[in-house]
């Protein structure tokens, strides 16, 4: 079950949730048919929760979502992205433990 500080991202509240956030939002673009994307799942709602108050944390089904998916050019799932001010500043494509996605999101929070 995820945490109550992990969003959920859809094409309807995208630009108020993600692009005009004031806080660094990280969007994990993920399918429910995609192993690795349930694997880094767990790792997602932790950031969520660990990051309260520095960074929105959220995720967006590409197939049901595919236009914002097209936008940002996402071929590949799962990708973490990192936006800021509206505009992905990093991300990352495929599985990877926690501590390297905690080193990536220090430089933003």
């Amino acid at each position: 079950m995820a945490g109550e500080n992990l969003k959920t991202f859809t094409t309807d509240e995208w630009q108020q949730a993600v692009i005009d956030s004031e806080k660094p939002v990280l969007v994990d673009f993920w399918a429910a048919w995609c192993g690795p994307c349930r694997m880094v799942g767990p790792i997602v709602e932790e950031i969520a929760e660990e990051y309260v108050g520095k960074m929105v944390v959220g995720k967006l089904n590409v197939d049901e979502n595919n236009a914002i998916a097209a936008q940002y050019e996402v071929m590949t799932i799962p990708t973490l992205a990192v936006f800021k001010e509206g505009k992905i500043v990093d991300k990352v494509i495929g599985f990877r433990p926690k501590e390297e996605l905690e080193k990536l999101l220090s430089a933003y929070c």
